[in-house]
């Protein structure tokens, strides 16, 4: 079958798809790519979503559906696995199946507060590893692209040392709310809303155990960083997890370093595929070397092509 998309991204993991639903006794005829980033995903016949993890990415994806089994079970709104086991594929990958949703759009800031103040709220279950270097994903890009010519040698290596300095200082934050399982990557395009008004958490794979306050930074910078949530969005989503806000944090400045790095890293990793956000891969790095002012900077997001909507990643 020759899938029938342009995306060059999308025709590479085609096979993959296909192997995976093969293995999985599922037909895999009818593909269509849904999303081709951190991980691709594709929607299949039968309302079942594929997600194939990227190379390294196994235990991840089998976690992940441990996760999701547990927030079933908790009654937290999740997605949910159509399979109860991954498929191990070449690479040290995996795919993973998934109901699909009714229709639904992004979901609201709120949202994001609400169903974070469930899960924090829960105790922690026995397969949740302890976040101890979230600045870890962003020196494993670094280190798949470091040959790419996104970016030039001097800011690729001032990125890995500055990743280098913020996992040493995140070693040593201050006590902050008491931890907690966590989504790990907690922001509105991690979130959906269906017409009907409800909301479900997406993209499990980074749960983890560990402060709270790393889940509420992904809001947060949104404010601070990329101002593309306004003051009043921001209480609200305060408000709506219970009134605790993270940027009054004595370790905010070092989240949020770290987050901003990781949405740098994305978009270096992203211009391999869509070239034309190597310009934005190369703008963020200049924010982050303090070459453009101070924050909040003017970031586009990726990998929407030029002129489409889409939330900043």
């Amino acid at each position: 079958m020759t899938v029938s998309t342009s995306d060059a991204a999308a025709q590479a993991t085609w096979p993959l798809v296909a192997n995976a639903c093969r293995k999985a006794g599922l037909d895999p005829s009818g593909a269509e790519p849904v999303r081709i980033a951190d991980n691709a995903i594709w929607s299949i016949p039968g309302n079942i979503i594929v997600r194939v993890t990227r190379p390294g990415r196994r235990a991840a994806a089998h976690r992940e559906l441990l996760t999701a089994q547990w927030l079933a079970e908790c009654g937290v709104p999740a997605v949910r696995p159509a399979l109860p086991s991954a498929v191990d594929l070449p690479e040290d990958r995996a795919a993973t199946f998934w109901e699909r949703l009714p229709d639904h759009t992004v979901g609201r800031h709120e949202d994001v507060a609400r169903l974070l103040r469930l899960l924090h709220r829960l105790p922690a279950p026995e397969h949740l590893l302890t976040l101890s270097d979230p600045a870890a994903k962003a020196r494993t890009r670094l280190e798949a692209v470091q040959r790419a010519g996104v970016i030039s040698d001097g800011d690729m290596a001032w990125l890995v040392g500055y990743a280098d300095e913020l996992a040493a200082v995140w070693s040593s934050l201050p006590q902050g709310l008491a931890p907690a399982p966590l989504h790990g990557d907690a922001w509105a395009g991690n979130v959906v809303r269906t017409h009907d008004g409800y909301a479900y958490l997406l993209d499990l794979d980074s749960a983890a155990v560990g402060a709270p306050e790393w889940d509420l930074t992904s809001t947060a910078v949104k404010v601070t960083t990329t101002a593309t949530i306004s003051a009043a969005e921001y209480e609200r989503y305060v408000n709506a997890y219970g009134g605790y806000d993270v940027t009054e944090y004595e370790g905010f400045e070092v989240m949020r370093g770290i987050r901003e790095l990781r949405m740098t890293t994305y978009a270096i990793q992203t211009a391999i595929d869509h070239p034309h956000t190597a310009d934005e891969a190369r703008h963020r790095v200049a924010c982050l070397r303090g070459l453009n002012g101070p924050r909040p900077w003017t970031w586009t997001a990726v990998p929407h092509p030029p002129g489409s909507p889409g939330p900043i990643v």
